[in-house]
């Protein structure tokens, strides 16, 4: 899709501007003549600056999303209308990005265009989920529930995410700054004691040695090891562009001992959510399952909902092809099971999502509790075998001495 402005007449030949979006110029102009209006000049916004003025994961909080879905919310429980919402919220929220998005739907709403459709015109800052949902909520009339739903799928979505980041960073941050101290000290710290040892003769014993022959071969072939480091980097980066790179990786994060459980609870909370938040919203099965598929950020819980969706139509379960997949547990699959077979599958959902959500608490707390201790630890076995390898024979050559 791409963004034209356009200025145009209306029927009572008043000047109008304004944006549209369509995947070609001559479909603008179709969809501008259907809203009755004339054109009199149309042009291409270039896809770097749409992308750069409505950039959802860049520019617009997630904080700020979750308080507009639910400030909307209340507004039309009230009993304002939607045009007259969309206007309050336009001028009151702090996010630029939002604001300038919300005077234009204003606009087009005013033009008699659906919230849905209008939201669908700007796919980088409201995505497949929360247009569908807001469809939904239009054609059953619960669009305040449905902002609601959308609000409380956000703002777990965002706390689970962050728990995950929270246990993934610390130790990330640890190995990154013991690579650094080791790196320092045989690159400025042990070669100072090179040239005493040389000069004392005596025997230099082997952790010694080994750490001489790391330093000598670090300041050598520093920028050996530098290549390295980047072609592996680069390489990584090509892969996960790729279907089978992608899929690897994936499947083996969902193996890291330690963190791969937690991945994977992870990953289960948030897909079950998704669908559960959809077919609250009476979304189409079908569609449901699609979008979930493209929310999820796992192949290979990706491919599983595609075996799913495959499945449905044919006529089977959803959960028969979970059976058959490692990454679903048996609790997951045998609930799902019970929720098709009950006509309950949105809350059931719901209770698999809300159980995994707490268990992703409570693996990260027990990671963090049992990681700080285990680094400090690695970081002291490090830094005393350089100390022992330094000192060994420097109370050699004190020895001799006296």
């Amino acid at each position: 899709m791409a963004l034209f402005t356009y200025v145009a007449r209306d029927r009572e030949n008043k000047q109008k501007k304004g944006k549209i979006t369509a995947r070609t110029q001559r479909e603008a102009y179709g969809k501008l003549r259907e809203q009755q209006l004339r054109v009199i000049n149309i042009a291409e916004i270039p896809e770097t600056i749409w992308v750069k003025d409505l950039n959802f994961d860049g520019k617009l909080k997630m904080k700020d999303f979750v308080i507009y879905l639910r400030q909307f919310s209340t507004l039309l429980k009230a009993g304002i209308t939607i045009v007259d919402a969309t206007n309050i919220l336009s001028r009151q929220t702090d996010s630029k990005v939002l604001k300038k998005a919300l005077a234009e739907i204003e606009e087009l709403l005013r033009e008699g265009i659906p919230l849905s459709e209008a939201y669908e015109r700007y796919p980088k800052l409201f995505k497949p989920l929360f247009i569908s949902m807001i469809r939904a909520g239009e054609a059953t009339g619960t669009i305040d529930d449905s902002l609601v739903t959308l609000a409380d799928y956000y703002q777990k979505q965002y706390r689970t995410r962050k728990k995950v980041q929270s246990a993934m960073t610390y130790p990330i941050m640890l190995v990154v700054l013991m690579t650094g101290v080791l790196a320092l000290m045989l690159l400025f710290v042990v070669p100072t004691f090179v040239q005493l040892f040389n000069d004392s003769g005596i025997a230099l014993p082997g952790i010694t040695l080994f750490v001489l022959n790391a330093s000598d071969f670090l300041q050598t072939f520093w920028w050996l090891i530098l290549l390295i480091i980047l072609a592996i980097v680069v390489a990584v980066s090509m892969m996960r562009k790729t279907e089978k790179g992608r899929y690897f990786f994936d499947h083996l994060s969902l193996r890291i001992p330690l963190f791969g459980k937690l991945l994977q609870k992870s990953a289960i909370a948030r897909v079950t959510l998704t669908l559960s938040s959809l077919f609250a919203s009476s979304v189409p099965a079908l569609r449901a399952v699609d979008i979930a598929e493209n929310v999820i950020e796992n192949a290979v819980i990706e491919k599983i909902l595609r075996e799913g969706r495959n499945s449905m139509e044919r006529g089977d379960s959803l959960a028969a092809p979970m059976r058959e997949h490692w990454v679903i547990p048996p609790l997951v699959t045998q609930m799902i099971l019970i929720g098709e077979q009950t006509g309950s599958l949105d809350g059931m959902l719901a209770e698999i999502a809300s159980f995994y959500e707490v268990e992703v608490e409570t693996t990260t707390d027990q990671l963090k509790a049992l990681i700080e201790p285990l680094m400090i630890l690695v970081l002291a076995v490090v830094a005393g075998f350089l100390i022992l390898a330094i000192m060994l024979p420097m109370f050699e050559m004190f020895g001799t001495i006296q």
